[in-house]
């Protein structure tokens, strides 16, 4: 873990919170606590979405999802260096930038936190409950949805196939841990590499490359045999 400890110093400078900082960041702490206790007062994203609703943002290679909380806050897991390399949470609570991101994801370390919707959409356009179209358990009620994002807020190790934002929002919305985008990476690798073909010709190269270096012996042999064999068993 140290060299990412040491990227992350690197490439995440330490910035000076003045005491009218810590007052904003303090005073909206305490709008989250309130908001928490359903004391926040309303805003405009709850004409837009329910407490409950899956929020999704497409990005470049992939397809961030979130839980709108109610009040512009949304839920969401994303990879995160930060919480490893400080404890400072006024610095942990700033928008994650692509560094700590991408940082977090080689580190397998995330949190589920809380951002305003304007955060979480980084300028994308939002989707509204698409996976209940696919999925085939229902949607459960928008009231323990918000309640089961709240309750995961933390640190959480991620895992970029196993659990990411994805699996977060399947489990809070339809209590079952899975993710469609995982599925569709897995099965895309599957036709690239486990198909005849790649059989074929890695028979072929793994005979050039004993002809090649002379070492045409039983154990050798059966060696190169194996891998195309076991791809051309699975394809």
């Amino acid at each position: 873990m140290f060299p990412l400890q040491l990227l992350a110093l690197l490439f995440i400078s330490t910035p000076r919170h003045e005491p009218k900082e810590k007052e904003r960041q303090k005073g909206k702490e305490e709008e989250e606590s309130d908001g928490q206790r359903g004391e926040r007062p309303g805003s405009k994203y709850d004409l837009m979405f329910r407490r409950g609703d899956l929020l999704e943002v497409p990005r470049t290679l992939f397809t961030h999802f979130g839980i709108y909380l109610g009040a512009g806050r949304v839920a969401h897991f994303i990879p995160d260096i930060m919480p490893i390399i400080s404890s400072d949470q006024c610095r942990i609570k700033q928008m994650v930038t692509n560094t700590r991101l991408l940082l977090g994801v080689l580190a397998k370390c995330g949190s589920v936190r809380v951002d305003s919707v304007d955060d979480f959409a980084y300028g994308s356009e939002i989707l509204i409950n698409t996976m209940d179209k696919v999925c085939s358990r229902a949607a459960l009620q928008g009231d323990e949805v918000a309640r089961r994002a709240e309750k995961l807020r933390g640190d959480v190790s991620y895992s970029l196939l196993w659990y990411n934002c994805e699996h977060f929002v399947m489990y809070c919305r339809y209590g079952t841990v899975m993710s469609f985008q995982t599925f569709q990476f897995c099965k895309t690798v599957r036709k690239l590499l486990l198909s005849r073909r790649v059989a074929k010709v890695t028979a072929v190269l793994g005979a050039c490359l004993l002809l090649y270096l002379r070492t045409v012996t039983t154990c050798f042999t059966l060696l190169a045999a194996l891998l195309p064999f076991l791809i051309w068993m699975a394809s």
